[in-house]
């Protein structure tokens, strides 16, 4: 069974659009969290991997099983045994096939697949990351405007927030994880290119989804404070 696409970054940065995407140009992602009033084209989130394995983890390790506050510090993420691991991997798989997966690409998509990465990596060593970035501020304005987003009430604590995550892109990527950092803000202003990247680097078919893509990226559901909003 090849290794999965995983497709993570801050929440609020647009995993779900991206996760979209990948779905669209034919991998498979299982079954997955529908439309919500904060992601109303779907949050494309598996749900057992979310509910029964990834939740509980963090919960294990004492950190939010949100990934809010307390994030996993670096002893949490690196003290994992093989055994762990294993069974990680095991229960992952398990899932997905059970809800119908056979060959080809799939995909998790989990904002908070980086802040344990370490253990995703070790479970799916082959895997190709997607990290999803956008500007911070950006970041910031949506987690204040955002109900379930509730760790921090001011600017700074969110900023903060954000800057942790930004360390686990760095250790990542200092690790040799397979990573391509993808940016949405740069196909809603119309770089095609970017999105090209994106799918060679997952051996995807862009040009015969390209219609199906443009229906589906609605930028006034991604707003930018360089609109006005």
């Amino acid at each position: 069974m090849k290794d999965p696409f995983i497709v993570t970054g801050c929440a609020r940065s647009g995993t779900s659009m991206t996760a979209g995407i990948i779905n669209i140009c034919g991998a498979f992602g299982g079954d997955m969290f529908g439309p919500n009033s904060y992601n109303q084209k779907g949050m494309f989130e598996n749900k057992i991997i979310r509910q029964d394995i990834s939740k509980p983890y963090l919960r294990k390790i004492g950190a939010d099983p949100l990934g809010q506050k307390p994030l996993p510090n670096n002893r949490q993420i690196f003290e994992v045994s093989p055994n762990e691991i294993k069974e990680f991997r095991t229960r992952i798989v398990l899932a997905i096939q059970n809800q119908g997966y056979i060959d080809g690409p799939w995909f998790y998509k989990g904002a908070k697949a980086c802040l344990v990465w370490y253990m995703w990596h070790r479970a799916f060593p082959t895997a190709k990351w997607v990290i999803v970035r956008r500007d911070t501020s950006d970041i910031i304005d949506s987690c204040l405007r955002t109900r379930f987003m509730k760790a921090y009430n001011t600017s700074e604590g969110w900023k903060g927030w954000v800057e942790e995550h930004k360390k686990r892109f760095s250790e990542m990527n200092i690790a040799g994880l397979d990573t391509f950092e993808f940016w949405p803000s740069q196909i809603l202003d119309g770089d095609i290119l970017h999105m090209r990247n994106l799918m060679e680097f997952l051996a995807l078919d862009y040009d015969n989804n390209s219609r199906m893509i443009e229906a589906f990226i609605d930028p006034k559901l991604y707003r930018r404070k360089a609109n006005g909003c």
